[in-house]
């Protein structure tokens, strides 16, 4: 019944609150003890990087899944007023949706004020540049990343808190943050090299539930879009959205989902946020049936 509960309050608290301050979030406490020892392994040559980058990514997971795992033992000895709660704090900066629903609707909101509104809150999202991007290349990003982030913000960890627990939450929050700091090309390529592939193996499963989340019924042709991303996983719910949508989803250079359709308009990406709305929700009630047939 607690890990049940905790993940309804949790979704309540993120509802109504969204994320916490920095100051108060276990991720940028996470990040600022990344950021340093990411910086020195990139400095190193490719073999002690790679292995450097295995060993603080195998070290830092068994720390925190194994404290995760205290944490929830000793809050199932509380009452359930007590535990649920605690358990609800604790769990609730694993995942993020509002902040992503938000950032995307500013988006949005932003377009209708101009175009160099848009771009300025699209830069908050991504890190491409978008100095030169108009209204259909906003719109076509803005839905990339809600698809994309639907999944490592929302889907995967609560995908691991249905399986494992505070633990399997805590630790794929971990590998997704590892990925997001450490998992590039060029200088990164050998430091982050484990933390990308790690990450790529915790959401292979979970992207692909996003995909029939976002588009249930597997719609065809799914599989062929979903491959034309370098990321493995990546490609799953964005070419959900766009088949959804109906519409193409691209970056230059690099990948065309649904590329015989026309670029979004004007009312998609408003559509797409009630698209992910409504996975969202399914994802909720989904990992509740889940948590509760493991704790039965």
């Amino acid at each position: 019944m607690l890990p049940g509960l905790a993940l309804v309050l949790a979704w309540a608290l993120d509802a109504a609150f969204g994320e916490p301050r920095n100051a108060w979030h276990p991720v940028a406490w996470l990040g600022r003890v990344l950021g340093p020892i990411g910086r020195w392994l990139k400095t190193q040559p490719p073999r002690s990087a790679f292995a450097g980058g295995a060993l603080v990514w195998l070290a830092m997971a068994a720390v925190l899944g194994m404290v995760a795992w205290q944490i929830e033992a000793v809050l199932a000895t509380l009452p359930w007023w007590l535990g649920v709660p605690l358990l609800a704090v604790v769990l609730k900066p694993m995942f993020a949706w509002r902040m992503l629903r938000d950032e995307v609707a500013a988006v949005d909101g932003a377009l209708a004020e101009g175009l160099p509104q848009a771009r300025a809150r699209l830069s908050r999202l991504v890190s491409r540049d978008v100095s030169a991007f108009g209204p259909a290349d906003v719109r076509e990003t803005a839905i990339e990343t809600l698809a994309e982030n639907l999944n490592d913000s929302l889907v995967a960890p609560l995908f691991w808190f249905a399986v494992a627990g505070l633990p399997g939450a805590v630790v794929y929050r971990l590998a997704n943050t590892m990925d997001a700091m450490w998992g590039y090309r060029g200088a990164w390529e050998w430091a982050g090299k484990f933390a990308a592939r790690a990450d790529d193996v915790l959401s292979w499963i979970p992207a692909r539930l996003t995909a029939l989340l976002l588009a249930p019924g597997w719609r065809a042709g799914l599989w062929q879009e979903a491959r034309r991303t370098p990321s493995p996983n990546g490609g799953w719910p964005m070419g959900a959205m766009a088949l959804h949508l109906g519409v193409r989803l691209s970056k230059p250079g690099v990948y065309a989902l649904n590329a015989g359709a026309a670029s979004p308009g004007a009312g998609d990406l408003s559509r797409a946020l009630r698209v992910a709305g409504r996975a969202a929700w399914a994802a909720v009630g989904v990992s509740l049936l889940a948590v509760a047939w493991r704790t039965a």
